[in-house]
């Protein structure tokens, strides 16, 4: 039975022994497996003891406590290095339903990596895993995903990883930017168009869904779609189906649908700004990106990374301690930003703190770096004063909103997720104390 699973898979029993083993497991890893003898962490870990005292959870104690299958994103050592595995575990009962084994199977992640390498999502953070989990089980299915994160957190990266790890690999990967597609040339861009269908229309032109016939289309800022457009993108995902402009013949549409917003999509259906039905058709497996404040262990990483063309120059310590404090609102683009100009300023291999770009080490333009480590208090504004010593929340939040709303350069969207709250609240706290974003 264990050989029919054409993925890598093992049978243990409650002490970590490998009962069975297929061959695709075999061929995973370096370390021969010996049938009653060799542990699981031995072979994926090279461990000398279950993976949990390396700081990692462990499947088994979770299907022990559930009594139901468990899964979990671990780094093995496999035949390819440090290799990212999604977990399933599954747990055996005998006939009167005691647990006797575990069912382990593998996926291998191919599109990330726990070391720097090229062309590969790079990151070990808890949030990374939980992307990665979320990014792998969408992938082995059709379902349209809606990717959701701040500007500069990888959403177009995350997208190419879900087409490469998808069915539809060896079809086209079609990208459209919706930011600058042109309302009047909407339905030509997306669906073609016949010779002689408007002025200018000189020779017949394919659009992006037939160039992705088979494959995957993927709308970047879906939010900025206008209204008028919104029907006619519902239409296309509806009903499979679209004509060229000029055509009266009907073509079936064959694509995967991944779409991208910084924006909250949700507030902006609340708002009457992007349509509902719309949303639910493009949402069927959300996914959210986590910015780089709070993959803050991922840092050294992926400072490295982007350091690979400069490979005899590294980071300081104290270079790598102020960026793992930095809060980074233009998030990994602008990681990878620094980091090349830091190689470029630097004059020796080891980049020290005075190397990274001024912009970042100016205290009076870092307000929210200031806020991100909690050096400035909003009750030090010496407006706030009050007869005793106390201050109310109600003034504190007013000093505090005004000093956001002046010193910082994010949308409404970005602001509320830094505060923690939801776009709506920050709407109604900014009317109160009469504000708005500068």
């Amino acid at each position: 039975m264990i050989d029919a699973i054409d993925k890598p898979a093992i049978f243990i029993n409650t002490e970590h022994t490998i009962l069975a083993v297929n061959k695709a497991y075999r061929v995973t890893y370096e370390t021969e497996v010996v049938i009653n003898s060799s542990k699981c962490f031995e072979i994926s870990h090279n461990h000398t003891s279950p993976c949990d005292q390396h700081g990692e959870d462990c499947p088994i104690q979770a299907c022990m406590s559930s009594k139901k299958s468990s899964n979990v994103m671990h780094i093995h050592h496999t035949e390819l290095g440090k290799t990212y595995c999604d977990i399933l575990m599954k747990p055996i009962k005998d006939d009167n339903g005691i647990v006797v084994g575990f069912l382990e199977i593998l996926d291998k992640i191919n599109f990330a990596s726990a070391e720097p390498q090229q062309n590969k999502m790079v990151g070990h953070s808890l949030p990374f895993k939980q992307m990665l989990t979320q990014i792998n089980r969408a992938a082995q299915a059709d379902i349209s995903v809606l990717l959701q994160g701040e500007t500069g957190t990888g959403k177009e990266l995350v997208a190419r990883a879900l087409h490469d790890s998808s069915k539809r690999a060896d079809k086209p990967f079609v990208v459209i930017e919706c930011t600058g597609l042109n309302e009047n040339l909407f339905e030509s861009e997306l669906f073609g168009h016949e010779k002689g269908a408007f002025t200018g229309a000189t020779h017949a032109k394919k659009g992006l869904i037939d160039v992705a016939d088979g494959g995957t289309v993927f709308f970047d800022e879906i939010a900025d779609v206008a209204l008028s457009m919104q029907v006619k993108l519902l239409r296309l995902i509806e009903t499979q189906s679209y004509r060229s402009v000029g055509s009266l013949k009907q073509r079936k549409a064959n694509f995967r649908l991944i779409c991208a917003s910084h924006k909250n999509l949700l507030s902006l259906v609340e708002k009457g700004l992007f349509r509902k039905d719309l949303y639910y058709r493009i949402a069927g497996f959300p996914i959210n990106l986590p910015n780089l404040a709070q993959r803050t262990a991922d840092i050294p990483d992926l400072c490295q990374y982007f350091l690979s063309k400069n490979n005899n120059k590294q980071f300081s310590h104290d270079a790598i301690a102020y960026l793992c404090r930095y809060p980074f609102p233009g998030n990994i683009r602008e990681l990878k930003n620094i980091v090349e100009h830091a190689a470029l300023l630097a004059n020796e291999d080891v980049i020290e703190l005075n190397d990274l770009p001024e912009h970042i080490l100016h205290p009076v333009n870092q307000f929210e770096h200031s806020h991100y480590n909690s050096e400035i208090s909003p009750l030090d504004n010496p407006t706030l004063t009050t007869t005793d010593k106390f201050a109310t929340l109600e003034d504190v939040e007013g000093v505090y909103l005004e000093r956001l709303c002046s010193e910082n350069t994010f949308t409404i969207d970005q602001l509320a997720t830094k505060l923690g709250i939801s776009t709506r609240t920050l709407y109604r706290k900014l009317q109160k104390h009469g504000l708005k974003l500068v």
